[in-house]
């Protein structure tokens, strides 16, 4: 039986009433973004560390897992301990640990959460061993793998794995395995560009994890992934789990590089009209930066998409307008240059629906999100998301 995404409450309203700017969410959507990643793992055969960033709830990550906990990886320790304390004990903590947070990983694994962390460095290395010997746990930890050259870790046969690796297991730590992320893969372009990416990422965080088992270390974890390479992915093989969290909601980057339709996007921003500016061709609502972010992912892409597109609050797209600017409290919709759209008339007081260029840093707006009926304006809950660090 599936999880009811709304917990069957009653309903709260529509979106005609909460104050914009606000988050609306479509359960629907995101029951179908989830089912499609799942089907596509399961036939890999790799299980599904779903990574809780983006949404930041507890009541979406239990859509994932049927209501029940799972394995979940987080970008932040406020993360960890808001999902242990709703009864997720099984924690990956990905981002590179610094020293000053170690105290905070020993309480929650003293709590019973299997929290591990990550590192790249002998320095961290050394900290953890510290921290483990001091707090007499043994502190799990995956050495980061640097696959792309997009962000942190060790570069793949660079000795310095090893040398971290026999420093977490002589201080008392734990060698979990390996992990690596293909974070260029979001400027791919197209399948064939993101399959590469995919196989890549597999490539590099495998041969990782045989140069340390060939050291005599154990290296039972192999963890890979992000959103684009999750989804095109077509083997697995020498991998233990997949990491992926945009794919909940999806956005306008995902949707210009191909892993999504527009359609697809479960979460919008809520605005309202407040004036117009004809002699600008522009229509202006109460929905600037602080309620979309400052996210420009599509610039770089074949179609720029500004800070969203429009649509009315049935989900309806408006031919060509672009939320093309923003201000803190101002948002500016206008018709794309290159368009012969005519502006259309949209009242003062109309809401709309603002599609997300990055649905992380949108949603990170945010304290709550509306819960919809599927493809409705009905709104039946209300879910808190996380905030802080």
């Amino acid at each position: 039986m599936s999880h009811d995404p709304t917990g069957g409450a009653p309903s709260a309203g529509t979106l005609d009433e909460p104050g914009t700017p606000f988050l609306a969410l479509d359960p629907g959507k995101t029951e179908a973004n989830i089912a499609r990643l799942r089907g596509h793992l399961d036939a890999l055969g790799a299980e599904l560390r779903p990574h809780v960033k983006t949404a930041k709830s507890v009541d979406v990550t239990r859509m994932l897992f049927n209501g029940r906990p799972g394995p979940i990886t987080v970008s932040t320790l406020a993360e960890a301990e808001a999902f242990a304390e709703a009864g997720f004990t099984d924690i990956l903590y990905a981002v590179g640990i610094a020293p000053d947070k170690l105290g905070r990983v020993i309480a929650l694994r003293e709590r019973g959460v299997d929290l591990v962390v990550l590192l790249d460095s002998l320095e961290q290395a050394a900290y953890v061993a510290r921290a483990a010997r001091s707090g007499e746990t043994r502190i799990p930890a995956l050495i980061e793998v640097d696959c792309d050259g997009h962000r942190g870790g060790v570069l793949p046969g660079d000795p310095a794995a090893r040398q971290i690796a026999q420093t977490l297991v002589d201080g008392g730590a734990e060698l979990r395995g390996v992990l690596t992320h293909a974070g260029e893969s979001y400027f791919a372009d197209g399948p064939v560009a993101l399959a590469a990416a995919a196989d890549n990422e597999r490539r590099c965080a495998v041969k990782a994890a045989e140069d340390l088992r060939a050291a005599g270390h154990q290296a039972p974890v192999v963890s890979v992934g992000s959103t684009p390479t999750a989804h095109f992915a077509t083997d697995l093989t020498g991998v233990t789990e997949v990491r992926a969290g945009n794919f909940v909601f999806f956005d306008l980057v995902m949707a210009g590089i191909g892993v999504c339709t527009i359609d697809d996007l479960a979460m919008t921003v809520v605005t309202t009209v407040i004036g117009h500016r004809p002699d600008k061709g522009w229509i202006v609502t109460d929905g600037g930066w602080m309620a979309t972010s400052r996210d420009r992912g599509t610039t770089v892409q074949r179609v720029d998409q500004g800070y969203g597109l429009v649509a009315d609050l049935d989900s309806a797209l408006y031919e060509d307008l672009v939320m093309t600017d923003a201000s803190q409290e101002h948002g500016i919709l206008s018709i794309r240059p290159e368009s012969g759209a005519e502006l259309p008339d949209i009242p003062v007081g109309t809401r709309l629906r603002i599609l997300p260029i990055h649905a992380c840093a949108t949603a990170a707006q945010h304290d709550v999100y509306y819960v919809t009926a599927p493809r409705s304006r009905t709104v039946r809950s209300r879910w808190q998301r996380v905030r802080g660090w």
